[in-house]
């Protein structure tokens, strides 16, 4: 992680106001001078904070008229949309987000992978199960999580698909926080092993559809596991 910037800090400090609902959707922010008297910052550091939040689409330009503040479903920063639906009462919002685009794109690497996998591939994903029942025993939550995610990265490898693996990177943390949430059940660690050892089986068959399929039913698993054990433990 780099060094935070006065302009990181500005860009956080407005996505606040706005998240918070003191900027609203389609209104228009001040003045570049009142922001920096405002947050005691110089007029090039606010110049370079409304760039950024541009890039994200949460502000965008009306020529002549000013800055004014996208709704959330115009944003495009990975981290400022994290940030949005985590507001509020939204983390749910967020796991069962997450579920769904490892849903669909997981389904599809499983496929893949059946084709392309290489027995150094196969050998990676077992080891990641040896090491997911290992931690399982251990008790060693922060070691499980890493081995879970690097069985699925296996998986992503071996699909062959470079584009796969790189989009996935920008969820790395996001995953990594969501995933240690629900590890954190014994229940759904030993539930986690055994659709990865599925999982891994079919990918071997090398039947596309069985693997898709597979891959489907564990994250037809995450999710069940995710509303008995997290989102509704007590229902």
């Amino acid at each position: 992680m780099g060094r935070r910037t006065l302009v990181d800090d500005l860009v956080d400090g407005l996505l606040d106001e706005i998240l918070e609902g003191r900027l609203q959707p389609h209104a228009a922010i001040p003045p570049e001078s009142d922001i920096a008297k405002a947050y005691d910052v110089s007029r090039l550091t606010v110049r370079e904070a409304l760039k950024a939040l541009r890039a994200q689409n949460i502000l965008y330009v009306r020529s002549g008229r000013g800055t004014f503040v996208n709704p959330t479903d115009n944003w495009t920063g990975l981290d400022a949309i994290f940030k949005a639906a985590s507001h509020g009462n939204g983390a749910d919002q967020v796991s069962v987000g997450l579920i769904e685009v490892r849903r669909m794109v997981e389904t599809g690497a499983a496929a893949l992978a059946a084709k392309r996998y290489t027995p150094e591939h196969a050998e990676v994903m077992r080891g990641c199960i040896a090491d997911m029942k290992r931690f399982h025993e251990a008790g060693d939550l922060e070691k499980f999580v890493l081995a879970d995610i690097a069985f699925h990265d296996a998986v992503l490898k071996a699909s062959g698909n470079p584009f796969v693996r790189a989009l996935f990177a920008q969820l790395g943390q996001l995953l990594y926080v969501t995933r240690r949430e629900t590890s954190a059940v014994p229940e759904i660690q030993v539930h986690a092993i055994e659709y990865h050892q599925k999982v891994l089986d079919s990918i071997l068959t090398g039947d596309v559809e069985l693997a898709r399929r597979t891959m489907d039913e564990h994250m037809d698993q995450t999710y069940r596991d995710y509303e008995q054990y997290v989102h509704h433990p007590h229902a």
